[in-house]
Parts: C-alpha cells; sequence; structure tokens
C-alpha cells in the first residue's frame, strides 16, 4: 500500500484532485456566503406598482400603500403598462384598484376585491414574497373601508340596535384579494430548470474543455496551433448541437414545460451552450490547465448572480453587476421566457453571441502568443515507436 501510495503522489495529477476539490469547498463559500449576504434586508429594491381607477376611497388607498409599504414603490396611470412591465420583469407585482372600487366597499350587498397581478415567471421567491404581501395589503385596505363604512353608517341617524348590529356585522370583511398570476409554472421541477440547464451546461462545457485540453497537449508535437484552435472551435460548436438537441429532447421526454415551443427551446440551448464552451475554454487558452480554477469560480459566481436562484433586485450592487457580464444570467432569462411565457429573447440571445464572440477573439489571440510546440520528425518517431 504504501508504494501505491508514494506513486500516486508522484503524479501531480493526484495533487491537483486533492487542491481541485479544496478549491471548490472554499471559492463556493466565499463567493455564497458574500453573495446571498445581506438578500433578506433588500425587501425595498423589488418594485410594486399601484394602478388606482377609483376617485373615491380608491385615491386614499393608493397613496397609503405608496407611502407605507416597503418596498420600491410607484403608481402608474395604465393598467396595460403596468402589465407590459410586469411580463419585462421590471415589476415584481401590480396592485389594482378598479373604478368600482369604493362603491362595493361602502355597499352591505358586495365586496370590493384588490386585484394583484404576480408574473410567475421568476425566481420562485418572488411569488411567496407578492402572495405575502398581498394578504397583508389585502388586510389593510379591509380595515380603511371598514372604517370609511362605520362612518358612513354613524352618519345616519337613529339606527335601531337590530340595524346596527347587521350593519357591524356586514362590515366586517369589506375587501377581497384577487390574485392573478401570469407565466405560471407548473410545480417545482419546472421552476428548477432554468438553473439545472445552467449548471449541467456550464459543468458539462467545463469538463469538455479540459479534456479538450489535454487532447491538444498530446497532439501539439504533429498538429499545428492553429489547427489545432480551428478542430476545437468546429468540435464545440458540433457538439453543442447533438448536447442541446439531447437536453431538450429529454426535458420534453419529462413533460416539462415549453411555452415557446421544443424547437425555439432547442435553438437557444444551443445558443447558450456554445457560449458556456467558448467562455470556459477561454481560460484555458490563457492559462493552461490552471484555467479551471477560473472556471471554478466563474460557476460559483454565475449560479448566485444570474436570478436562477434568488432575484437579482435582492443581491448588493457589485453581485448585480457582475451577473450584468455574466453569460448565465442571459441564459436564465432566456430560458425563462421559453419555458414560463415572456418577451422575445433576441437580446438575450444576441448578448450570449457576444459574449461568445468575445470569448473566440480572445482565445484565438492567446494562440497567437503562445509558441508552437516543435513537431518531431519522422525518423526520431520512428525511433521511438521501435
Amino acid at each position: 500500500m504504501k508504494t501505491a501510495l508514494k506513486a500516486f503522489f508522484k503524479r501531480p495529477t493526484t495533487i491537483v484532485g486533492i487542491v481541485t476539490a479544496l478549491m471548490f469547498q472554499v471559492i463556493f463559500s466565499v463567493i455564497w456566503m458574500t453573495g446571498y449576504n445581506g438578500v433578506t434586508d433588500r425587501a425595498d429594491q423589488l418594485k410594486i406598482a399601484v394602478v388606482n381607477e377609483d376617485k373615491q376611497l380608491g385615491q386614499q388607498v393608493a397613496g397609503t400603500l405608496a407611502k407605507g409599504l416597503p418596498f420600491n414603490m410607484s403608481q402608474l396611470s395604465s393598467l396595460e403598462e403596468a402589465q407590459k412591465q410586469l411580463n419585462e420583469r421590471e415589476l415584481q407585482m401590480i396592485i389594482y384598484l378598479p373604478a368600482d372600487f369604493t362603491p362595493k366597499a361602502s355597499s352591505p350587498d358586495s365586496k370590493a376585491a384588490v386585484q394583484y397581478f404576480i408574473n410567475e415567471s421568476n425566481p420562485a421567491l418572488i411569488k411567496s414574497i407578492m402572495s405575502s404581501v398581498a394578504n397583508q395589503v389585502t388586510a389593510e385596505v379591509n380595515q380603511q373601508a371598514v372604517a370609511a363604512g362605520i362612518q358612513g353608517a354613524l352618519a345616519q341617524a337613529n339606527l335601531p340596535a337590530e340595524q346596527a348590529a347587521a350593519a357591524s356585522q356586514s362590515l366586517s370583511q369589506r375587501v377581497t384579494a384577487d390574485i392573478q398570476s401570469s407565466n405560471k409554472v407548473n410545480g417545482m421541477n419546472n421552476q428548477m430548470v432554468p438553473m439545472m440547464l445552467v449548471l449541467a451546461s456550464y459543468v458539462g462545457s467545463m469538463i469538455m474543455g479540459m479534456n479538450l485540453e489535454q487532447s491538444g497537449m498530446a497532439i501539439s508535437g504533429q498538429v499545428g496551433r492553429w489547427n489545432r484552435f480551428a478542430a476545437r472551435s468546429v468540435i464545440n460548436v458540433v457538439a453543442a448541437i447533438f448536447v442541446s438537441l439531447v437536453g431538450a429532447s429529454l426535458l420534453a421526454a419529462f413533460g416539462g414545460q415549453m411555452e415557446s415551443g421544443f424547437f425555439h427551446l432547442w435553438l437557444f440551448q444551443f445558443v447558450v451552450l456554445v457560449t458556456f464552451m467558448f467562455v470556459s475554454q477561454m481560460f484555458l487558452y490563457l492559462f493552461g490547465m490552471a484555467g479551471m480554477l477560473f472556471n471554478i469560480i466563474l460557476l460559483s459566481a454565475q449560479l448566485v448572480t444570474s436570478g436562477a436562484v434568488v432575484p437579482r433586485e435582492l443581491l448588493s450592487g457589485f453581485f448585480t453587476g457582475l451577473g450584468d457580464i455574466l453569460p448565465a444570467t442571459y441564459a436564465v432569462e432566456g430560458g425563462m421566457n421559453l419555458l414560463f411565457g415572456g418577451p422575445g429573447i433576441g437580446s438575450d440571445a444576441g448578448v450570449l453571441l457576444i459574449i461568445a464572440a468575445i470569448a473566440f477573439l480572445v482565445s484565438g489571440a492567446a494562440v497567437a502568443l503562445k509558441r508552437q510546440s516543435a513537431p518531431q520528425p519522422s525518423g526520431a518517431l520512428a525511433k521511438q515507436t521501435t
């Protein structure tokens, strides 16, 4: 056994493997603990719009909500414009007071409804927070409506005791919540798909790039650097076509939600994979096998900043800015749009292609700056094989 241990530790790959396992612990702990620090304290960065069409009690309620809720509140005049912003994830919820809010809240024969609009094509935490806010707002608005109703009742002179009791009972619940969700997500399994696609795609790209780097080193004496670079680039594109097809097919086979259809998801996943492959291999071109350390850092950072787990609005300014330049952010946004519904993916796909092009050019520059390995003469090869 001692001989085996000595043999293992004489190989650099053994040391690299141990260091890699150690660095996963260090990098993920540092990035995740700092990235998610203070998330619950940044609820005021979530955006809620109040749309009021009622000219009486609704104006009072809208003003109270805009000033009292601990969120980034705004008042919009158009429900259509608010819904557009909600669909584009510029808002996290809409609170809508219809034109007949006051008459229904004042009538003993009917109840007024505050309408809430939530876009589920977001991290699951958004729906949870906004549903809780809706219940809280409904309770507060109901208190205002009851108070207004009591004032109206007291204005009537000489009410008999029976009528007063009946009025009091009818005023106990004047407002209800009407929560309407757009782009609904069917189950937790579908909710986790965007994160799964990012995680599987980037880790797969990292491992593939590492093996291609080792293959490139093995054939460096026989194949020129530009031919190796061209061959790896072709392998990336062809592999991305096949791998994205398999991934989209498995998602469809297991009943995954695909609002935009299989073909669009496949094409977008192909763009995501091509980008991840070129980005992850860029560090290998620049630093050799040591570039895997940068890939581990990038993997952890992208999981934190992409919005797949925690809404990006709740992250610190540093991590929000970091997410703006990392490809996983656009992979998650585009994936949510295709899987659950939302605006088009043209801008997300465009940014991913730009990132892929930059990674390709940087990799090419690294190849140009590196020295070409001297090819071995055919005679020397013949001597080695005999």
